[in-house]
């Protein structure tokens, strides 16, 4: 059995931070270089990288076990729902053995093969597509490549008769794009340079050099950034603008070339709004007037920026939330969340009758599938649970009644074999935190290990649906456990005001009552407890070891968030601005006493802390690499355990980790088998 050699010991370069007064001691600073390229920070990086290796050399290495656990549940191909585009259906397939998707499209039974993403990526260490966008007549198709993980997309035209790249000149995007009616041009969004945001909108004639390409919108406000799509009537091009609490839209009218954007209803502060056209109106969702869970509004075209005359069509209501809608000729359908459970609601435009699409179990994912099309007669919506595989169904709007189109298939997989369950647990001030759980039949719940996961941050929500990755830690009887914390909208917007800025400690507490309630109540074994999140989840993974040192056994911290104050107070640093509504704007002074008392980086202190493992990469764009670069020494010189402390940094790659499926379940498997390791009888 090979040593275990030493950790890393990065040097110390003393950096004070000071601000309201107060001075923070950085050692580790300069391992910021914002260039990547530095040898001695890369050599540092592929220290920790062989340290990491050295561990699992000398413990049971189970990453190739769990990884061809991964594989055998990939079928011999899968293949995507097929989404219907005038006459074409368009639709992927993946072979097993394969990284990247194959796009084709389809007419009268005849298959057309239109994008081969795995010949693309050769060559390249890290390749990613997004939002392939085919031209209305069907002729072209607009897709966006990523080389280096950081979400900087370039826009390429193909033409699907010659199988020609007609245009390549598109830098810099977020990636999405939405064609003009002539298929003479396209919109797109670009982002900053320096900080990433995407804040202008740019009309590009194909064939024609970037630089001289149209300025549609620009945002100048750097709280602010911005995403296009078309809207489903394929009348207007959408350009809807957001920070935290506020947004705006505007709409470029397709329809009409050479027309000039027009804004639907000027921002105000704490007014979050989204809208979809019909032929006769509009209607929108917003939280005006403290309607923090959303009123479904409608009005009309001489009622832009006139809020005071749109008509309520459903009441906000405080115990349930509308996350999304889509409009069709003769109904509405909205997603809606209550008592933390997603639901989908279907109501009648003329006499507003509602109805309700129901689901059975205990805990589960339902939402809005790809509806693309205003005048169609079919509505698509998903479901998973935590043991049931994706599925999307089509309902019949006017009969309602609904049959399975797609499935996610699952090899070697039974899901009766599990059990899915939901609880309420108390926190410290008495809220009840929702919780769902997922098991193997069969386990011995008082002794099994359990992985407690959870994120609480930005009002994201996290359902209970399907995950294989988990799957060969279920099938090694762990409990595996979501904690609808704080600082997500599981249970309302106010769910989420009351985990954000000054309420931030709210989500860390709740995670930590939640792990010890599941304990008392008979789930998983005091002696293994572990827990997992990923980039805010990560803070929250960095708060708690803080908080409660000894309460897990090991931890998993992903692309962590850790360096909270620091970065908060550093506009040059990538998407910092528009999250001031979120943590909190340092320059006010209470503001940055809060952030300080629970900023993880900040608050390591000599205590036992558990097994850690960090991963992350050089190239992420949302969590810089430094963060947990840093992190990871200071943790391990003030950790007074033995636990291993570890990192593992992709030297290319992304938030999301390296490109292709082989390679994520690679990460997974490195996941799984560190937590694995750890187990003890």
């Amino acid at each position: 059995m090979s040593k275990l050699s030493n950790p890393p010991q990065p040097k110390k370069i003393p950096k004070t931070l000071s601000a309201h007064g107060d001075d923070r001691v950085d050692d580790y600073y300069w391992l910021r270089d914002d260039t990547r390229k530095d040898p001695e920070v890369i050599s540092y990086l592929e220290a920790e990288n062989q340290y990491l290796e050295d561990w699992f050399a000398v413990n049971h290495d189970r990453r190739q076990e769990i990884y061809e656990e991964l594989v055998s549940y990939i079928p011999a191909k899968e293949v995507s729902m097929k989404i219907k585009h005038g006459d074409y259906v368009y639709f992927s397939e993946m072979q097993s053995d394969q990284q990247y998707k194959t796009y084709f499209r389809e007419r009268h039974g005849k298959k057309e093969t239109i994008l081969e993403v795995n010949k693309l990526a050769e060559g390249y260490d890290y390749f990613n597509i997004a939002a392939l966008t085919p031209s209305s007549d069907n002729l072209m198709i607009a897709y966006a490549e990523d080389l280096s993980g950081r979400r900087e997309y370039n826009i390429k035209i193909k033409d699907l008769k010659s199988g020609a790249i007609i245009d390549s000149t598109i830098q810099n995007s977020s990636g999405s794009t939405v064609w003009n009616k002539s298929n003479t041009a396209i919109y797109y969004a670009q982002k900053d340079p320096v900080t990433l945001i995407e804040n202008k909108v740019f009309k590009h004639i194909i064939g024609t050099d970037q630089n001289t390409d149209e300025l549609i919108y620009e945002e100048k406000d750097a709280e602010f950034h911005l995403g296009i799509y078309e809207s489903r009537t394929k009348k207007y091009l959408n350009i809807d603008i957001s920070k935290t609490e506020a947004s705006e839209t505007w709409l470029l009218d397709l329809e009409n070339e050479g027309s000039k954007p027009f804004c639907v209803l000027t921002r105000s502060d704490k007014h979050l709004y989204s809208v979809e056209d019909t032929p006769e109106c509009f209607y929108a969702i917003s939280d005006a007037n403290d309607k923090k869970n959303f009123a479904l509004m409608k009005f009309n075209h001489a009622q832009l920026n006139d809020y005071s005359n749109w008509e309520t069509v459903i009441e906000h209501d405080e115990q349930v939330l509308i996350e999304d809608f889509v409009a069709y000729p003769t109904y509405i359908y909205l997603e809606v969340r209550e008592d933390g459970l997603p639901k989908i609601l279907k109501m009648h435009r003329d006499t507003l009758e509602k109805s309700y699409i129901d689901f059975s179990e205990p805990a589960f994912s339902c939402y809005l599938a790809t509806n693309n099309d205003y005048l169609t007669e079919e509505f698509y919506y998903g479901y998973s649970s935590p043991k049931k595989p994706s599925s999307v169904f089509k309902e019949v709007i006017a009969s309602g009644i609904s049959e399975l189109v797609w499935q996610q298939e699952v090899s070697n997989y039974d899901e009766t074999l599990y059990e899915v369950e939901r609880l309420k647990i108390n926190a410290r001030d008495d809220t009840k935190v929702p919780v769902s759980l997922v098991y193997k039949k069969g386990t011995d719940l008082t002794k099994a290990p359990i992985l407690v996961y959870g994120y609480g941050s930005y009002g994201i929500i996290i359902d209970a649906a399907f995950r294989t990755s988990i799957l060969p830690l279920l099938n090694r009887g762990f409990i595996f456990a979501v904690a609808n914390i704080r600082g997500g909208s599981e249970m309302g917007r106010q769910w989420y005001e009351d985990g954000k800025i000054l309420n931030k400690l709210n989500t860390f507490y709740d995670f930590i009552d939640v792990t010890k309630a599941l304990i008392q109540q008979g789930y998983g074994n005091s002696k293994n407890v572990y827990a997992m999140g990923g980039s805010a989840g990560g803070l929250l993974m960095g708060a708690v070891i803080n908080m409660e040192p000894e309460l897990y056994t090991g931890i998993i911290s992903a692309v962590p968030f850790v360096d909270v104050l620091t970065t908060m107070s550093d506009e040059s640093i990538p998407l910092t601005t528009f999250e001031y509504k979120e943590w909190g704007n340092p320059a006010n002074k209470d503001e940055y006493a809060y952030i300080k008392s629970y900023s993880p980086y900040d608050n390591i202190k000599p205590a036992n802390y558990p097994s850690v493992l960090v991963t992350s990469s050089l190239y992420d764009s949302q969590v810089q690499y430094y963060e947990p670069a840093k992190y990871v020494p200071k943790l391990r010189e003030n950790s007074t355990s033995q636990n291993p402390i570890l990192m593992k940094m992709n030297l290319v790659g992304g938030h999301a980790g390296k490109s292709g499926r082989l390679n994520a379940l690679e990460e997974s498997a490195l996941d799984n088998a560190f937590l694995v390791s750890l187990v003890t009888n």
